[in-house]
């Protein structure tokens, strides 16, 4: 049989594996099964702040039951598993991919079973991790990184602020903006709709084709920078990479270890354009500190006060806390989701710095070939000079230019030689 012929049969089995990868996670919509529905709220407020019906396992299954069978869901995943091990072998590097995704969809199963019950948050502590997870050996943790933030904002945060961090924009001014500028940014032939929502949790929220913005809302500049690059850039960006994939389709489709991959994404892109500002850097540090805060042990109270402390409203105190316990219960463990932003920024960067460093910084735009995972990445780079998996069709060109990321990575592995402490003290006379 000649190569070509060996290669084209090859191609069709990955792609057949990888299809049925993406249609068995279909039903799966994570953030759907953990919601709390309205009535919680209502009761919330009614009750001036102190009561919260009972949500346990039973409330759950009754009031938001899981759009598909579980145990049928996980013999598909394990039969994928095995027709990946039969037809690829035990080495195949996309194999390996695709059978650590059937691995955690079916945690992300076994999850979804146990919301209202301690294991929910063991589980999602594995997918997404904990606050006090280390980066290395002796390293600070996440919780230490909000720590920090937190003090040196306080510092600065009311010394920056500018006409763009006026909220003078209503929710239907932001699609209009979006709409403009997100066509510019996706020349390729693919329609990109942006539409108001009041049916999502955040501010914004990217989907397939589309961004959804939460009506209702008075925003600023700023904020409708960073839904331009966070949402539409990365998020949307990385699914239609994803999508134009002609055999690897699987990276259209972002299991749990993706997902701190791809916020991470998107929280180093809206550094990198200078799109991201303080009120934004609390809010993702303040995130963190609320999950170890429930992981010590705090109520939804405690975490409830605690927005309000930080200057937040009431109804966005109730929404950042419930982003907390949604999934659990009021006095139950964290949904550790939302670590993920901070803590794919971090792997990411150092990533990106030791690529440079032993010159491998071709790797580096393949970060948005789809819904990547960083340990993927040698998987993918070997794939693509294979021509499985093609170029990302959309890349910001701040990492599309690889000559100036390399620049500041460089500067960047010799900065973080230098003792802070040390500078402090030579430079307090400057700083006086």
């Amino acid at each position: 049989m000649a190569n070509g012929e060996i290669l084209g049969e090859y191609q069709q089995v990955v792609r057949e594996l990888s299809e049925s990868i993406v249609a068995a996670q279909k039903p799966i919509r994570i953030l759907d099964a953990l919601k709390w529905d309205s009535t919680v709220e209502e009761y919330f407020f009614h009750n001036k702040f102190k009561k919260l019906p009972p949500i346990n396992q039973q409330y759950y299954q009754e009031k938001n039951p899981l759009s598909f069978d579980p145990e049928k869901k996980r013999e598909e995943f394990h039969e994928i598993d095995r027709n990946i091990r039969r037809k690829l072998g035990q080495y195949s590097g996309v194999g390996s991919i695709m059978q650590r995704m059937c691995y955690e969809y079916l945690r992300v199963v076994e999850m979804l079973e146990a919301r209202g019950t301690p294991r929910f948050t063991e589980i999602s502590q594995e997918l997404y991790g904990s606050s006090f997870d280390a980066f290395h050996v002796g390293a600070p943790t996440l919780k230490d990184l909000a720590t920090l933030i937190t003090s040196t904002l306080a510092k600065i945060s009311n010394k920056v602020k500018t006409t763009a961090d006026e909220r003078i924009y209503t929710s239907e001014d932001a699609v209009n903006m979006l709409r403009e500028r997100l066509a510019n940014y996706f020349h390729g032939g693919d329609t990109i709709r942006v539409e108001l929502s009041d049916g999502i949790i955040a501010d914004a929220a990217a989907g397939a084709d589309r961004i959804k913005i939460h009506d209702g809302l008075r925003l600023s500049l700023r904020e409708i920078r960073t839904f331009e690059i966070h949402e539409g850039w990365v998020h949307l960006g990385t699914t239609l990479n994803g999508m134009a994939q002609p055999i690897c389709t699987f990276l259209s489709k972002g299991a749990p270890s993706s997902t701190v991959t791809q916020e991470g994404l998107a929280i180093i892109t809206e550094i990198f354009t200078f799109s991201s500002y303080p009120g934004r850097v609390r809010r993702l540090t303040n995130r963190i500190t609320a999950v170890g805060m429930a992981e010590e042990g705090a109520n939804f109270f405690d975490v409830f006060e605690f927005y309000r402390e930080q200057g937040m409203d009431e109804e966005d105190s109730y929404q950042s806390a419930m982003r907390v316990f949604r999934g659990s219960t009021p006095n139950g463990g964290p949904y550790t989701k939302d670590l993920a932003y901070s803590k794919g920024f971090i792997l990411i960067y150092n990533f990106m710095r030791l690529a440079v460093q032993r010159g491998l910084v071709k790797r580096i735009p393949l970060l948005f070939v789809g819904k990547t995972t960083l340990e993927d990445l040698h998987i993918l780079s070997d794939l693509m000079d294979e021509g499985i998996v093609t170029p990302p069709k959309y890349v910001p060109p701040q990492f599309a230019d690889i000559a100036a990321v390399s620049a500041w990575m460089v500067y960047s592995l010799f900065l973080n030689r230098l003792d802070l402490r040390r500078l402090a003290l030579d430079f307090k006379g400057i700083l006086q």
